[in-house]
């Protein structure tokens, strides 16, 4: 069964083309995750599938108008396009939500990916947060957290020092854990090498991120009682 947000919890995306008016009523923050290219379906964000002219007044778009102007008078189509190249109406308190959101998300990746050179180790999350304070860095809600990413790095780089380095971690995993171990490295890297052994045991080479190397040990320890060995190679 298809979810839809309800009309009082919708706001309003609007495009103009060639001075006409197209709007969709929509949840918020699934519009801003279907611009930023998740898998959002856009029946769940719409809170109903009719396209406007004028949504307060109720005034619908015509499918000869929609048809001029998007090539197509299916409204799931036309939402789509209203959506991804229009402007979303957010409530100041929606806004600023949405945006903190997004700085954690952007936060995380940065602690994660980055280590500080001089220590080797992880900067902390509430370091990268000073830094964004500091830097002024503006948030767009409606772009990802990897889009953002590269102009983010550049206004901080002078404020905190940043490495990415990648570490080439061996691993072997007892046959009894292998199968719980197995999607958890995937998660964490890129499987560059892998092999069953004769007794049952998995073994592979993951590149992860510096910066998670101390969580990864973490998790594979808890998954298997202790009993995994790895080397950094």
């Amino acid at each position: 069964m298809v979810r839809m947000v309800t009309l009082e919890e919708a706001v309003i995306a609007r495009i103009s083309i060639h001075g006409t008016t197209f709007e969709v009523l929509v949840d918020p923050e699934l519009a801003s995750d279907f611009r930023a290219g998740k898998d959002v379906d856009i029946r769940d964000l719409l809170a109903t599938d009719k396209v406007f002219r004028d949504s307060r007044k109720g005034e619908k778009a015509s499918e000869e108008m929609m048809r001029k102007i998007f090539g197509t008078d299916d409204p799931l189509e036309v939402a789509k396009k209203i959506v991804r190249d229009g402007q979303i109406q957010l409530t100041v308190e929606q806004r600023r939500k949405m945006q903190e959101d997004r700085r954690k998300q952007i936060v995380a990746i940065i602690s994660k990916r980055a280590i500080d050179p001089h220590s080797g180790l992880p900067h902390p999350p509430q370091r990268i947060e000073g830094a964004l304070e500091k830097a002024k860095v503006h948030i767009d809600p409606f772009k990802s957290a990897e889009e953002q990413l590269p102009a983010v790095l550049d206004a901080i780089r002078e404020i905190l020092p940043l490495k990415f380095e990648t570490r080439r971690i061996a691993i072997k995993i007892p046959p009894v854990y292998a199968g719980k171990c197995y999607w958890v490295i995937k998660d964490f890297g890129e499987l560059e090498k892998e092999e069953w052994l004769d007794d049952g045991s998995w073994a592979g080479i993951v590149k992860i991120p510096a910066g998670i190397q101390s969580e990864f040990f973490e998790r594979l320890n808890d998954l298997t009682r202790g009993e995994v060995e790895t080397k950094v190679l």
